[in-house]
């Protein structure tokens, strides 16, 4: 309350940065204190807010904030590190001379940057920045969760569509279109927890008869009002979708002209060298690279080329099943067409094989196989749930082939490539010359590493031994890498081991206690951000918004962009970051969106710049007349991949499950062990807020009651959770909705919360409650390096005594 009066209350339009939801928000502020955030229902991710988002004011003013940058005065090994307060000009000039010194002894690429997750965190406002200053500066290694975040929906799927079929924010993708679509697939996602706006589209979806399928080991969120829920074991997610194709293929529930027309189903596979057969090798007069199919019609081959994507002579009725004998050049060869391939792979999914390896009866199979046909059109979203195993790759290409068969992509209703408003691109990569290849490149050349990021299995290799090269500076953005990823114990020698580390966060946590110098970062709700589409529908990408600041930041902490501009004067970059004008910034991203940023000041509710979808791209002609096509080698939807041929990797997308299962014997170790986050936190972050934590103040591990009594456990009990990797501790929570031979723990627990008298622990501590450390990091999918997060093998016994 003022002097004069009652308190002066403003509200405050903008959105919530915690998650990639981006929920459309008001802050209301009483005489200059942020009290409350509220949906905005006018915003188009606005309908609601979680419980994260209404803690914001506890997060704003909790007295564990960073405030000024800390410098290292210790050893590391010290345990106590002498954190020294120091000026933002001391800071920054003893990185960006760490930074210099390392890229003259080793060059610029042994200096990394580590980043949170965009998904989890509001470092998406500063992400093209950091790009954009490692392109700069002239290093490739971006070490960040692509491999257990984003890879298999967003990147994997691009080798069968050649864009992702599920979006992943800023790097793109297609959306489903939940207003339009007459079959719902959630597959590993539960977006009540996720992605709150997805949420509130599918219960509308619902209203209007829309299917749901939801495919998770749990009953959580949406599985309850599902008209299927397939609770598949964890990590064979791959052999369900291969398993549905099967059923789908063998009932004639595809859509062949879609198939025929615009997969690479009908292209003729050679048996002796198990390529594709080139037109060259029937056609001594044929272009390279053409490759050919049979016309059942005319019983002729056709030729075809990628480069335009026709058939020469232009078919009547491509065969996509059955074996040919091929007149070549060099004599006869048997030839099946890739979908006849492809088809024969599906059927060692057998309903049979399915019930044995992913625990679903061939009556649930048959049944979401034909309410995905009888429903269409179909869309699906698929999130970590399925990606955080060791088959991760070939599991998203079978999801996408099974997509593919309902020929719903970019299909009203399907998932859609959504447009978007014109911009310009900030992250610099027309600044990079020459760099170095990105560490793990060598080793998986189609995996993240091909995108210039690294895993942190990776990292640590470069950190400890040099290999491939060494990596002796690291300068973090909010990454807690102890926490988030697997092996900790390692993490912790590697981050001890370089040379300098520097780390931007809102909170000391242990990931930044092992850095040279901390440095304090501005909330979301303390900086402005641009943002330009908020991804999840036509209406939602037309919006533009510049998120105003609700109040400052406490004592001299500085938004993560501020950092990077700081870094990159010093570093004598600054004619690359527009004079270190972050405005200049903004308006070279809007320049072609016709919003200027005084537009957006002056409207903190967001501007709207009219888009309309146009379906089915892949059908329009080009500037030749030709249909466009998808973007992959043969302009055709791959179900069979020469570029993973070409690598050494299997075609077709033949999954191992389960993936764990040679390492661990089963009598030690009889359960699954998998794990989902609650949704009262991000991942390692929160649970130093009192009104969140007080809702869930100790790690928990669910299992079925049965399960429990098999070991005399109780609701309520601390145990203890043992792969043949490491334990953690965590107390028993009894869910009779989970498979008997499943237990589910959480990840990210470490932070104490003073004001409820919960102490934290020690991620590297064996008896402490860090998930990690059940997971065996050497285990990991061969294509992107992925760890098997969600599916190891385990035991679970009941501790004596209080572990509180």
């Amino acid at each position: 309350m003022t002097a004069s009066g009652p308190p002066r209350v403003d509200h405050v339009k903008g959105y919530c940065g915690l998650c990639i939801a981006r929920c459309g928000t008001v802050a209301t502020v009483a005489d200059g204190r942020f009290i409350r955030l509220d949906p905005d229902p006018s915003h188009p991710t606005g309908a609601t807010i979680c419980a994260k988002g209404r803690a914001a004011p506890e997060l704003v003013y909790h007295r564990d904030r960073l405030t000024r940058p800390l410098r290292r005065t210790r050893p590391k090994g010290d345990p106590d590190p002498g954190w020294e307060e120091t000026s933002w000009d001391i800071a920054l000039d003893q990185i960006a001379s760490a930074m210099r010194r390392t890229a003259a002894q080793y060059g610029p690429e042994a200096v990394a940057f580590s980043l949170s997750s965009p998904s989890t965190t509001a470092i998406a406002d500063s992400a093209p920045f950091v790009r954009r200053l490692m392109n700069a500066f002239g290093t490739p290694n971006l070490v960040w969760a692509l491999d257990l975040c984003g890879w298999s929906r967003g990147f994997a799927t691009r080798y069968v569509f050649g864009v992702g079929s599920v979006a992943t924010g800023s790097a793109g993708g297609a959306m489903p279109e939940i207003a339009k679509t007459g079959c719902l697939i959630l597959w590993g996602y539960n977006p009540s927890f996720s992605r709150i706006t997805h949420a509130t589209a599918a219960l509308d979806g619902l209203k209007r008869g829309m299917k749901l399928v939801v495919i998770d080991p749990r009953n959580v969120g949406l599985a309850n009002k599902a008209d299927v829920w397939l609770r598949v074991r964890p990590g064979a997610d791959g052999a369900l979708a291969l398993g549905l194709a099967n059923i789908m293929i063998e009932r004639g529930w595809y859509d062949q002209e879609f198939v025929r027309t615009w997969t690479n189903g009908p292209l003729l596979v050679r048996s002796d060298t198990n390529r594709l057969l080139k037109a060259e090798d029937v056609f001594p007069d044929a272009d390279r690279g053409s490759l050919v199919a049979l016309d059942m019609l005319s019983k002729s081959i056709v030729r075809y080329d990628p480069t335009t994507g026709q058939y020469d002579p232009s078919p009547g009725h491509l065969s996509l099943r059955g074996e040919y004998t091929i007149e070549t050049v060099d004599g006869t060869v048997s030839c099946r067409p890739v979908f006849d391939l492809y088809a024969d792979l599906c059927r060692h999914y057998s309903p049979e094989t399915i019930a044995r390896t992913c625990w679903i009866s061939a009556e649930q199979l048959t049944e979401a196989a034909r309410t995905i046909w009888e429903s269409r059109p179909v869309s699906y979203y698929a999130w970590s749930g399925h990606e955080h195993h060791a088959n991760t790759t070939e599991t998203a290409r079978a999801i996408a082939m099974l997509y593919a068969l309902t020929g719903s992509f970019d299909a009203p209703g399907g998932n859609v490539l959504l447009p978007s408003i014109p911009t310009a691109p900030i992250t610099g990569e027309d600044l990079a010359q020459r760099l170095a290849p990105a560490i793990g490149v060598a080793e998986r050349p189609l995996g993240p590493a091909r995108w210039n990021n690294v895993s942190t299995h990776d990292f640590y290799r470069a950190a400890l031994e040099g290999d491939p090269y060494p990596v002796r500076t690291l300068i973090g953005f909010g990454a807690n890498l102890l926490l988030a990823q697997a092996d900790p114990v390692r993490g912790r020698a590697a981050l001890s081991s370089l040379d300098f580390y520097a780390h931007a966060d809102l909170f000391m946590n242990p990931t930044a206690a092992l850095a040279d110098m901390v440095l304090p970062v501005a909330s979301c709700f303390e900086r402005e951000a641009l943002k330009i589409g908020f991804e999840i529908s036509e209406d939602a990408q037309s919006h533009v918004q510049l998120r105003s600041k609700i109040v400052p930041p406490p004592g001299e902490a500085l938004p993560d962009t501020d950092i990077i501009f700081g870094l990159a004067k010093r570093l004598g970059l600054e004619m690359k970051f527009w004079q270190g004008d972050i405005d200049a910034a903004y308006r070279e991203q809007l320049a072609s969106s016709g919003i200027s940023l005084e537009q957006l000041r002056a409207d903190p509710a967001g501007q709207r710049k009219s888009l309309s979808t146009t379906h089915y791209k892949y059908k329009i002609p080009d500037e030749r007349g030709i249909a466009r096509g998808f973007p992959t080698p043969t302009r055709k939807v791959e179900f069979w991949s020469e570029t993973f041929v070409g690598q050494g990797y299997p075609a077709l997308p033949d999954i191992e499950t389960p993936i764990f299962g040679t390492r661990q014997p089963a009598a030690m170790f009889p359960l699954v062990l998998t794990c989902a986050k609650p949704s009262l936190f991000c991942q390692s972050q929160h649970r130093a807020l009192p009104s969140l934590r007080k809702r869930l103040p100790y790690p928990e591990i669910e299992l079925h009651p049965t399960t429990a009594a098999a070991r005399k456990i109780r609701d309520g009990d601390w145990v203890e959770v043992r792969t043949s990797s490491g334990a953690m501790r965590a107390k028993a929570r009894f869910n009779d909705t989970l498979d008997d031979r499943v237990v589910v723990g959480q990840h990210g627990w470490w932070q104490a919360c003073a004001e409820l008298g919960v102490a934290g622990s020690d991620p590297t501590d064996p008896n402490g409650s860090n998930f990690n450390l059940t997971v065996d990091a050497a285990i990991r999918d061969p294509i992107s390096g992925t760890p098997s997060h969600r599916s190891n093998m385990c035991e679970i016994r009941l501790l004596r005594g209080d572990a509180d």
